[in-house]
């Protein structure tokens, strides 16, 4: 008898411990932190959106898209992003990438499939297109391209926009970033403000 009551007594606390740590630490501390993001760093904190001016937004209805999301698209007029894995292509609900090793077959035939229409759509050769620009990232939702893919999309955009090469040059170089902290990763240029951008040259 004293065993069972020893067990209740050390289950009713153990749920009491459960309780009491799922809501303190499964909605007041994600609740006090939203708040505080809110209010010190509101545009990140709604999903770093920009208006179709490039502008920061909180406001859905405003947004032209979000920074840290890619974007599906077939426009001639922008920069593509790199392929994508992500449901259809750049679906938040469906993160993934392909998980397809190197030697899969089914990887093979799609990199070279997508050399083949690049190679076409931009005019450069096979040897000139660089690895981002045919494979997907890890999460299927970079907004990101490296500078070298942004470099081969440049006489494409600037005539489809009749804009001059070296104005469309001087776009990538004003969204081309560096490495984050000065030593990790890659250069970057963020894609949906480079089209933002050549959409208000063009205009």
């Amino acid at each position: 008898m004293k065993d069972l009551y020893a067990l209740y007594r050390n289950s009713l606390a153990g749920l009491r411990v459960l309780l009491a740590a799922t809501v303190l630490l499964g909605v007041l501390y994600p609740l006090l932190i939203t708040g505080i993001a809110h209010v010190t760093m509101p545009w990140q904190a709604a999903g770093s959106l920009v208006t179709s001016t490039g502008a920061h937004t909180t406001s859905l209805g405003d947004a032209a898209g979000s920074t840290l999301l890619g974007q599906a698209g077939n426009d001639l007029r922008l920069f593509f992003n790199r392929p994508s894995a992500a449901g259809d292509g750049y679906d938040p609900m469906s993160s993934a990438g392909s998980n397809l090793g190197p030697n899969d077959p089914r990887l093979v035939h799609a990199i070279e499939q997508r050399q083949r229409v690049i190679a076409a759509r931009e005019h450069v050769p096979v040897s000139a297109i660089p690895a981002d620009a045919v494979t997907a990232s890890g999460s299927g939702l970079d907004p990101d391209i490296s500078p070298a893919y942004a470099a081969i999309q440049v006489p494409r955009v600037a005539r489809e926009n009749g804009l001059s090469v070296a104005t469309v040059r001087r776009l990538v170089a004003q969204s081309t970033h560096g490495r984050p902290l000065g030593v990790l990763g890659a250069p970057y240029v963020n894609v949906l403000m480079l089209n933002i951008a050549v959409q208000r040259a063009a205009h």
